[in-house]
């Protein structure tokens, strides 16, 4: 794509600037403003919703519990994913979640919740999440795929 001149950018940007100013001065809705550059100039949260299944891997650490080790309270986690429904892999460092965007973000949230009832007053959790729109697409599904490759591999 050509780059434009900077005069014309800067003219641009100016109407769009004076546009904005009198649609807030006459109007109560948000202007969208839309252009070959930008799907839309103006977005509000509630404009955007979030994707319909997603994974996330998360691993979630008691901080200033004064023990080493974290397996009573993974423990109360895992029974607290047993009962959720969700399909759930726990592994050496964290446990991979997946449902729907709502459901995952539930969960882990219900997750803190239990650890902080468990006596700990400080959770941390790092999460990875990944979504698609193509396809549905496991957790399990992506693990086959690079097995099957490796086996032809072999």
């Amino acid at each position: 794509m050509p780059l434009q001149h900077p005069r014309l950018l800067s003219h641009t940007l100016r109407l769009y600037t004076r546009a904005h100013r009198l649609h807030t001065r006459y109007c109560s809705t948000p202007l969208i403003i839309r252009s070959r550059f930008h799907r839309t100039a103006k977005m509000t949260s509630n404009d955007v919703e979030t994707p319909p299944r997603c994974y996330a891997d998360f691993c979630l650490v008691p901080v200033g519990t004064g023990n080493v080790s974290v397996a009573e309270e993974v423990a109360a986690v895992q029974r607290l994913l047993k009962t959720s429904g969700l399909k759930y892999t726990m592994h050496s460092a964290g446990t991979t979640v997946e449902g729907s965007w709502n459901e995952v973000m539930k969960v882990i949230g219900q997750a803190h919740t239990v650890v902080h009832r468990e006596g700990v007053q400080r959770v941390q959790t790092s999460m990875r999440v990944g979504t698609r729109t193509d396809k549905t697409q496991t957790a399990e599904d992506k693990v086959k795929r690079v097995e099957d490759l490796l086996s032809k591999g072999e």
